[in-house]
């Protein structure tokens, strides 16, 4: 890895904004006369997890939240805060959990180890762990990881779904639909973990506003 001075970064955003503005004559003008993303992506703060270019999307088409190991508390109010502007505001259709094949924060909740304030923030991941402990000890050192990551993923559209801003948005007929993926960073690929939610129906009965 390369490491870089910050005037060297500065540059670089100045050759970025050329390039564009070349390719694209006009296009920073049209980008900053509005933000109507359709998606809500969720992901982690791993710098080799990028939201927008896995995905092939331009700015201003994806609404992005990241932290470690992408999770969802109902305490946090950043995250709660990104979500109800998009679901509220930029009345955005599909949100999109995506956590990666070795993740870090996984990794260090899987350990066991101290690594200080982070872990309080991971802490849920250790639940998940003990909750799931039979089926993962029955699979080798790198599928128990990966086989986690994805757990947690599923984990955090389920908790997503419970969420209050979600929960109106589909008692007032909002279409919302919340999908969860893992990113592969060896090959670039995407996994569908066929997990999503679209209805108060799909949630347990003790979380929804909705009963039947």
């Amino acid at each position: 890895m390369t490491i870089r001075s910050i005037e060297d970064l500065l540059e670089n955003n100045r050759y970025w904004s050329r390039q564009h503005e070349a390719r694209d004559p006009g296009y920073f003008e049209r980008l900053s006369v509005q933000q109507k993303p359709y998606y809500l992506w969720i992901g982690c703060s791993d710098s080799r997890v990028p939201a927008n270019e896995i995905i092939g999307m331009h700015p201003g088409e994806l609404f992005v939240h990241r932290n470690i190991a992408n999770l969802v508390f109902h305490t946090d109010m950043n995250c709660l805060s990104v979500l109800q502007y998009a679901v509220d505001v930029l009345e955005i259709k599909e949100v999109i959990i995506c956590g990666h094949y070795g993740c870090g924060g996984v990794k260090a909740a899987m350990e066991g180890r101290t690594f200080g304030l982070i872990d309080n923030w991971i802490s849920i991941i250790r639940y998940l762990y003990q909750r799931d402990q039979e089926e993962l000890e029955a699979l080798d050192e790198q599928a128990r990881w990966d086989r986690m990551c994805e757990l947690n993923v599923i984990n955090q559209v389920e908790r997503l779904a419970a969420t209050n801003t979600v929960q109106q948005a589909w008692k007032r007929g909002q279409q919302l639909t919340i999908h969860g993926w893992v990113y592969q960073i060896k090959n670039g690929l995407v996994k569908d973990l066929k997990v999503s939610i679209s209805s108060s129906k799909q949630v347990p009965y003790v979380f929804r506003l909705e009963k039947d």
